[in-house]
C-alpha cells in the first residue's frame, strides 16, 4: 500500500471527527446560548478572534517548523552513519587480515543490529535495545584499540581508522539524541488548549446561516486537526506514517558486502 494512502487512511477520520465534533458542539451552543443576542458585540468578538487566532497561529507555525527541522536532521544522521559505515568498512580493509576481519565483520553485525532491532527500539524509546546494539560497535572499538601498526603504511591507514571510527560514533550518537527529543508536554497541552480556545471562539460569533456557520467553523477545525497531526507524526521521526526512511542502511549493508570481495587484496603487504 503507499505510503500516501496509509497517510490518508489515518488522517481523514482525525479531521473528520474534529470537524463533526467541532459542529455538534456549535449547534448545542447556539440551543443552549442566544448567540444573536451578543450579535451587537460582533467587531468586538472579530478583533478578539482575530488576535487568538493570529497568536495560536504563530505557534503552530513555529512548532511546525522545529519539528520538521528536527526530522530533517534525523534524516541527515541517518545518510552520514550509513556514509560513515561505508567509509571505515573501506579504510579498515587496508589493515592486516586479522583486525581487518574482526573491524569489519563487527561493522557488518552493528549495521544488521540496527536494521533488526535498533530501528523499531528508537521509536518505541527502548533503551534496553539500543544499549545491547551499541555494545556491537563498543566491540569494533576493542578491536581496533588491540591492535598495533606494524609498518608506516598500516600505521597511516590505522590513523584513519580512528578518525572514521570516531566520526561514526558521534553521529550514532546524534541519531539517538534525535530519536529521543521530543515536544515538551507543557508544549503539547498549550497546542491542544489553543485549538480548542480557537475553534470554540468561533461559536460565539453571529452568522445567521446554521449552515454557513458550520462549514466555517468545520473547516478552521479540520485544518486544525490537520496540522496537529502533522506536528504530532513528525515529533517522533522514527515512527508514524511520515518517518525517516531506513534505506541508507539497507544500501550500506550490500555496499559492505560489495566492498568485502574487492578489498580481499587491499592490505598493506
Amino acid at each position: 500500500m503507499p505510503r500516501w494512502f496509509r497517510t490518508l487512511l489515518h488522517l481523514t477520520p482525525i479531521v473528520a471527527a474534529a470537524s463533526a465534533a467541532s459542529v455538534v458542539g456549535l449547534v448545542m451552543v447556539r440551543e443552549l446560548i442566544d448567540v444573536a443576542g451578543i450579535g451587537g458585540s460582533s467587531n468586538d468578538l472579530g478583533n478578539y478572534l482575530q488576535t487568538v487566532g493570529g497568536i495560536y497561529a504563530v505557534l503552530l507555525a513555529f512548532v511546525v517548523y522545529v519539528v520538521w527541522g528536527q526530522f530533517n536532521e534525523a534524516r541527515t544522521f541517518v545518510e552520514r552513519e550509513a556514509a560513515a559505515l561505508i567509509d571505515l568498512h573501506r579504510v579498515a580493509g587496508g589493515l592486516a587480515s586479522a583486525p581487518q576481519k574482526v573491524i569489519q565483520d563487527g561493522l557488518a553485525e552493528y549495521l544488521d543490529a540496527i536494521l533488526a532491532d535498533e530501528w523499531d527500539a528508537m521509536a518505541r524509546n527502548d533503551e534496553g535495545t539500543i544499549e545491547r546494539v551499541g555494545q556491537r560497535l563498543d566491540r569494533v572499538w576493542l578491536a581496533i584499540h588491540r591492535h598495533r601498526p606494524t609498518d608506516d603504511c598500516e600505521q597511516t591507514i590505522y590513523g584513519e581508522v580512528l578518525a572514521r571510527f570516531n566520526e561514526l560514533s558521534d553521529l550514532r550518537i546524534s541519531r539517538l539524541t534525535s530519536a529521543r527529543f521530543r515536544i515538551p508536554m507543557n508544549m503539547r497541552i498549550l497546542l491542544y488548549a489553543g485549538a480548542a480556545i480557537v475553534v470554540g471562539s468561533m461559536y460565539l460569533i453571529w452568522i445567521p446561516k446554521l449552515w454557513v456557520h458550520a462549514t466555517v467553523t468545520g473547516a478552521l477545525a479540520g485544518a486544525v486537526a490537520h496540522i496537529l497531526y502533522l506536528v504530532a507524526d513528525l515529533d517522533n521521526p522514527f515512527d508514524g506514517q511520515f518517518q525517516v526512511d531506513k534505506d541508507a542502511y539497507v544500501r550500506a549493508r550490500r555496499s559492505l558486502d560489495r566492498n568485502r570481495h574487492l578489498l580481499d587484496d587491499a592490505a598493506c603487504t
